[in-house]
């Protein structure tokens, strides 16, 4: 394994030459909003700058709606997530999940909607491009009067029981962030549903949304920066050098992308990331077909290993697997297992490094609790990358490691 190759940790996909000389007689400014809507058949897409502003956005519009407060969230999710909620003036609720996958515990989340009238809505987050059991979480928040927004910011071109994630909910969000798939360095999609709700969100972004020249120059001259560094012979500079720096710093969270400012950005996106996007938007599903080859040679070779549980898409779904996941039954195997992948170069990493409840940071805006589900999957879990630069060496390297230890 050379030193200077670093494969991303998730199956991002790099951008073309074609996506940067932007210009041709056929762009317009609508184009990425109508391949989402196209693609997902909904009623209303929005470009934004974040999957996070979408979000702040969408719970913004739910305000109008209704004049409840609290919002439901998994207790292993993007910190992300909670910061939306607060930017929005909500509160927050933590439910647990089952710490063998990323489903709520379907008790907790009935006992939680059961006994509090306050509930505005359930994010039901499809983490690791997996689908959650949607099913169940729509049934008990219709029966407490609450909404659904699909957080599919890792799940684009999923499918629930024949159906793309991001169009069951009432609202979702997708991300177009980096290291993200399709990608426009930054940005995020929001998604309603129903034509009412397209009505007000749209005029809630109207309202929200602002120009800011200088914010968006400088995410072009990054979608530019991630053009040149995201192949494996340049990406150690800019991920695996931080990386080394914030670790001998003692400062995990920034050195593993955990930590965000409390502040969000909510702008509008360019026209010349929106193109970029639409440019690379017909390579959608061979790419993910893709990470689902490298996801199956995972799969195969390692299920049935000792100690090991592969977090995998339940019958009548399909994952697009831009990492696969594994959990070991202890802490110790976990790490032995870190330690030994952790710097091959190879893009072996985590999901997030606590449950929700646990970071410091956000001690003021999520409510504490003991979720067991949530501090299991942080404690024992590693993410496989199925980077398209991963080749069948590299996989037969992480397999065997795996199956060594």
């Amino acid at each position: 394994m050379s030193v200077l190759r670093e494969i991303p940790p998730t199956a991002g996909w790099p951008l073309h030459a074609k996506d940067i000389l932007l210009f041709n007689e056929n762009s317009h400014e609508g184009s990425l909003e109508l391949d989402f809507k196209n693609y997902l058949d909904v009623e209303y897409v929005k470009v934004l700058n974040t999957a996070t502003a979408a979000l702040y956005l969408i719970l913004e519009t739910l305000k109008d709606i209704s004049g409840k407060k609290t919002v439901i969230i998994p207790s292993f999710i993007c910190p992300l997530v909670p910061l939306a909620v607060k930017k929005a003036g909500l509160n927050i609720e933590v439910c647990d999940v089952t710490g063998t996958d990323f489903n709520y515990d379907l008790n907790a989340l009935e006992n939680t909607c059961s006994r509090d009238n306050d509930i505005l809505a359930v994010i039901a987050a499809h983490i690791g491009g997996i689908p959650v059991d949607l099913d169940p979480i729509i049934r008990m928040s219709e029966k407490c009067g609450a909404f659904v927004i699909e957080d599919c910011a890792q799940a684009l071109g999923a499918r629930y029981k024949n159906r793309l994630v991001g169009t069951m909910g009432d609202f979702s969000m997708f991300s177009l962030g980096r290291g993200k798939g399709l990608t426009i360095y930054q940005g995020g999609i929001a998604v309603a549903n129903k034509r009412g709700h397209a009505l007000l969100l749209e005029n809630k972004i109207a309202q929200l949304v602002k120009n800011d020249f200088l914010a968006e120059s400088v995410k072009i001259l990054e979608l530019l920066g991630y053009w040149i560094f995201y192949r494996p012979q340049l990406f150690w500079s800019v991920f695996k050098l931080p990386q080394v720096f914030w670790l001998m710093q003692g400062d995990k969270l920034k050195a593993y992308t955990d930590y965000f400012e409390i502040d969000f950005p909510v702008h509008r996106v360019s026209f010349i990331r929106k193109y970029a996007g639409h440019a690379g938007f017909h390579n959608l599903e061979t790419e993910i077909n893709k990470q689902k080859q490298k996801a199956a040679y995972y799969i195969n070779n390692l299920k049935g290993v000792n100690g090991l549980r592969l977090v995998t898409e339940m019958p009548g779904t399909e994952a697009v697997y831009p990492y696969v996941t594994l959990i070991y039954d202890e802490p110790e195997r976990r790490e032995r297992a870190w330690n030994a992948l952790k710097d091959s170069g190879l893009g072996v990493s985590g999901v997030y490094s606590f449950a929700i409840t646990d970071f410091d940071y956000l001690k003021d805006i999520v409510p504490g609790g003991d979720p067991a589900g949530g501090r299991s999957l942080a404690k024992n879990s590693i993410t496989l990358s199925t980077s398209m630069f991963l080749g069948e060496e590299d996989l037969s390297y992480i397999v065997n490691q795996i199956k060594k230890l």
